[in-house]
């Protein structure tokens, strides 16, 4: 703990790049000699400035001594670019931060394989589907899967992943006691829990569109490469396909219709040499004989030829046990919604009696398409309705519902 503060008050050195304090720190081996060293010392550093050296004669700790006290009260910890946690992947980088806050429990990445699902915040149903069924089937297989945890594509594929089983990891571009989206709040809840949320800000930083171009290299950084589904052309997304490709990570993307401006992006990434992806299978297949103790094989079909990716989603894979309907006894309508969020609780009272399509929901509550999907896959994972053959959502033990909802209404 003695070494924290130094770290964090390098960390927050304004004005110099991290890059430079990488320099530093191979110089003078750790942050306290960093922050005891002079003036002159710092002269030997490649590249420095004099708004640099004086940045650093600025020794205030109570900074740091005050982030440590945030993170105590946001419930995560800090890891340093010195600590064994650090990601190797991530410490290789150009420009690695010098220290990560995380909430959660962070696997080892440099020993996993993590694949990043990245696209636009105002995709289409479509493509949230697809975003949702590809984290989920990557996870299934034993893939970690890395999002921004925005809305969007992201959180499709974050829901996805949870539902898979295998530990999902977030990058926000904020404190992590900050929540941004917050209607992903559940969200939030569910990745700390199941696995980890990462940022390289501290405690009660509010979300500047800056910082979010500069986290997406943090997704590529960890991941052994990035799967772009629908992205436009100017999109966070293909900053995130850039930033893999110069760090020397794989760039998956998924074709799109041709005229369609949310595909745009992503088509133009196919164009540069990205590697198209129309299966899951055709990720799988690029890492699979670098992980076999870690990638599910038996989970992956042996054909000789690629499923389409319509074909694989067909809502066929096999439940989780929280999905089961005999795990639900019963449900008593006026309890479910006492545990619902505003937006859950109108979507299942739009479903009640009936069997209801996505599209008719997206109707019926006027809500856009990526909140009522967000909010049916956290309907579903709860166990509260499921999604029959066709598409069709209804509701768990729908003969008790019904009753409940008589009472109600």
């Amino acid at each position: 703990m003695s070494s924290l503060k130094y770290w964090l008050w390098l960390s927050a050195c304004p004005g110099i790049g991290l890059a430079r304090k990488k320099n530093l720190l191979e110089y003078f081996g750790s942050p306290e000699n960093i922050h005891a060293a002079g003036n002159d010392d710092y002269l030997d550093i490649e590249g420095i400035k004099s708004s640099d050296i004086l940045n650093l004669t600025n020794k205030d700790l109570s900074n740091a001594n005050e982030i440590i006290s945030s993170c105590a009260k946001a419930g995560c910890r800090i890891v340093t670019f010195g600590d064994s946690d650090y990601p190797e992947r991530l410490r290789n980088i150009y420009d690695p931060p010098m220290v990560l806050y995380v909430k959660g429990s962070l696997p080892y990445i440099d020993d996993e394989p993590v694949v990043g699902v990245v696209g636009t915040r105002k995709c289409t149903v479509y493509g949230y589907k697809i975003a949702e069924k590809t984290g989920y089937k990557l996870s299934k297989y034993g893939i970690i899967v890395v999002t921004g945890l925005a809305s969007g594509i992201d959180s499709a594929a974050s829901k996805g992943a949870l539902k898979g089983g295998k530990a999902t990891i977030g990058i926000i571009g904020c404190g992590l006691d900050v929540i941004y989206p917050y209607e992903n709040k559940k969200l939030f809840e569910y990745v700390t829990h199941y696995g980890a949320i990462i940022s390289e800000y501290p405690p009660g930083t509010e979300p500047n569109k800056f910082n979010f171009p500069a986290r997406n290299r943090l997704i590529s950084g960890i991941s052994l490469g990035v799967a772009v589904i629908e992205a436009p052309v100017k999109s966070g997304a293909l900053i995130t396909a850039r930033n893999a490709t110069e760090q020397g990570r794989d760039v998956f993307s998924l074709p799109g219709n041709v005229g369609v401006a949310s595909n745009e992006g992503s088509n133009n990434l196919l164009r540069e040499g990205a590697i198209p992806f129309i299966s899951v299978e055709d990720i799988i297949d690029q890492y699979i004989d670098l992980y076999p103790d870690k990638i599910n094989i038996s989970n992956i079909k042996n054909t000789s030829g690629k499923d389409e990716i319509n074909n694989i989603y067909r809502g066929t894979e096999q439940k989780k046990p929280i999905d089961n309907e005999s795990k639900v006894d019963y449900i008593d309508l006026g309890i479910l919604l006492e545990r619902l969020s505003g937006d859950e609780k109108t979507i299942a009272m739009t479903i009640g009696r009936n069997t209801v399509d996505t599209d008719d929901i997206i109707i019926n509550t006027g809500f856009p398409a990526p909140k009522v999907l967000a909010s049916l896959t956290m309907l579903e994972i709860n166990g509260y309705i499921r999604q029959e053959q066709g598409g069709n959502w209804k509701l768990i033990n729908r003969k008790n519902i019904n009753h409940a909802i008589k009472k109600t209404v």
